[in-house]
């Protein structure tokens, strides 16, 4: 069986800066492309940068898909027989968005907008409402969403079940303190997603301190069993790390010789999963 090597490239975009950004961004598909990628994961927003301060800022740096920053990433792709994934500052309709997007040997394949935005994100960005999509390639099925998204199961499990392989995730995730000898929660909660569905996962994260924000640095592409087979240091620069990731592992949702995590669901019972979240009633009261 034929294995993909799959590359995240952890890099330090400038704010502000979309050129500055472009050419950091050509250089390290570069580099990945020479260390044997057929699929390359960039960070989220990493055509824009990260803490703006105000929708402005923000809009100042959004582009069309078929701006500069993207269709440089076609070039790239069409010149290394790659598939790309990566995050940029969208400009769509009057309306500025976190999204990614998928380039498969040239062509724009998809543009996912992040449908859960994370803390002051919602000050400058609309959410997107599409499904994140899943795009058949030649290497295999690749699913796209961006880093709060991971932490919503339901999300997750909606590319798993429509087929996707790889599901790559550009994402920006800020440091906060965890105990001595844990990982960041982060980490842990995308090996959950893997593994629950039976699926590769790439993460893609950002390093480089930014207006006082830093990063956990932390990329990391995992198989379906939920285990790293590539994982940036904590607290590492720019990186890229890349792993052989044999697809088709992921087709098989087998868990033991009975049991399988597609084909044991029961939505029957999870129907209240989607219902919207009613205000918490404190103990000892009643609702009004």
């Amino acid at each position: 069986m034929n294995a993909t090597v799959v590359a995240c490239c952890q890099l330090a975009p400038v704010l502000g800066d979309p050129a500055s950004n472009r050419e950091l961004t050509a250089e390290a598909v570069t580099h990945a492309a020479a260390r044997g990628a057929r699929v390359v994961v960039l960070p989220e927003l990493v055509s824009s940068g990260y803490v703006f301060e105000t929708r402005d800022e923000a809009s100042a740096c959004a582009e069309a898909p078929d701006g500069e920053t993207v269709t440089s990433w076609r070039r790239l792709s069409a010149e290394h027989g790659l598939v790309i994934v990566g995050g940029f500052c969208e400009r769509a309709a009057g309306q500025v968005y976190n999204s990614a997007a998928l380039v498969d040997h040239g062509t724009l394949r998809c543009v996912y907008r992040k449908a859960h935005l994370w803390d002051r994100e919602r000050l400058w960005f609309s959410p997107g409402d599409a499904a994140p999509p899943v795009v058949a390639t030649r290497f295999g099925r690749i699913g796209v969403m961006i880093c709060y998204d991971l932490e919503f199961p339901e999300w997750v499990r909606l590319p798993a079940l429509d087929g996707a392989q790889l599901l790559c995730a550009p994402v920006n995730w800020p440091a906060a303190p965890h105990p001595d000898g844990e990982r960041p929660a982060e980490i842990m909660k995308a090996q959950a997603d893997a593994a629950v569905n039976r699926m590769f996962v790439a993460v893609c994260d950002r390093t480089g301190t930014e207006r006082g924000a830093d990063w956990v640095s932390g990329s990391i592409i995992i198989d379906p069993d939920g285990w790293p087979l590539a994982a940036a240091a904590q607290g590492a620069g720019p990186v890229t790390i890349t792993a052989a990731c044999r697809l088709d592992d992921a087709l098989s949702k087998d868990v033991s010789p009975l049991s399988n995590v597609h084909r044991d669901r029961r939505p029957e019972l999870y129907q209240r999963v989607a219902e919207p979240v009613s205000p918490a009633v404190p103990s000892g009261s009643s609702p009004a």
